[in-house]
């Protein structure tokens, strides 16, 4: 705060900062309330492995590769399926991008199953505490990446780890950004898959979510999403409508009458089209 306070005022906004700090705390007490039930179904799954993998330095450095990927098929996920993004859209909310942002987290991952994605690693025999301090460790990662104050890191870096460029990127609501870069730790991930997108000078990152919330209120900030499932499934005709109000992309509708990223993104690549 104090470096960007010398730079430029505006990357912190005390109202903002105060929001992400509190919805933080809420999300540390969600944490603290379902984490006896999470450890207790991955101790259930771990002991339905065929082999259980010793606590050797082999095995840590293979868990937390395969952590990350189980991350970033997670982070893929809680953009691209509403039910999820009901609860990570809160870290998307803040319109500003510092370290303050990091510590939004959800108050509702556990309603929202979002600890289904590491169950295979129990399965594979990783022990239940390995799995949970890669994790941790995988998410300490992320904290110092939310930041404007740090441009580019050397190439061979940007190239196999996520870094603050990156991840601004997968912050911004352009069209040209619009759910790319997932990463956790390794931004190899996104390559691979096809979800990579560079930062460019001439697009600098817009931040928040296509529509802003508006608003300081923080259980709007923590539910509002749920909310607005409730109501479209209150006025969805048939199954089908509701599956898609719940498991379809974000703003998805029968009618193709909201956008959708993939949707914003086909407009803007058409307008790009006929510009050039």
């Amino acid at each position: 705060m104090l470096v960007a306070r010398l730079r430029d005022r505006r990357r912190y906004c005390p109202r903002d900062t105060l929001t992400s700090l509190m919805l933080g705390f809420g999300s540390t007490v969600a944490g603290a309330l379902s984490a006896g039930a999470v450890f207790w179904l991955a101790v259930q799954v771990w002991q339905l492995a065929p082999v259980h993998i010793p606590y050797v330095w082999w095995a840590w450095a293979l868990c937390f590769v395969l952590d990350d990927l189980a991350y970033y098929v997670f982070h893929r996920s809680a953009h691209r399926v509403r039910w999820f993004w009901a609860s990570h859209v809160i870290h998307h909310s803040s319109q500003h991008y510092n370290l303050s942002t990091a510590l939004r987290q959800t108050w509702t991952g556990f309603f929202s199953a979002a600890f289904i994605f590491r169950l295979p690693l129990f399965l594979l025999g990783f022990p239940p505490a390995m799995v949970f301090v890669c994790g941790g460790i995988n998410l300490i990662y992320q904290f110092w990446i939310h930041t404007e104050t740090i441009d580019r890191l050397p190439r061979w870096f940007e190239a196999v780890m996520n870094t603050p460029s990156h991840h601004r990127v997968h912050h911004a609501t352009n069209p040209r950004y619009l759910d790319r870069n997932y990463a956790g730790v390794f931004i190899v991930w996104d390559r691979l898959f096809g979800s990579f997108v560079a930062e460019r000078p001439d697009d600098r990152p817009r931040y928040g979510i296509v529509r802003n919330l508006g608003s300081f209120n923080i259980l709007w900030a923590a539910f509002h999403e749920w909310i607005g499932i409730a109501r479209d499934l209150v006025s969805a005709r048939g199954w089908r409508s509701r599956l898609g109000y719940l498991f379809g992309p974000p703003g998805w509708t029968p009618d193709g009458s909201r956008d959708t990223s993939d949707s914003i993104r086909a407009r803007w690549l058409a307008q790009s089209d006929q510009v050039s």
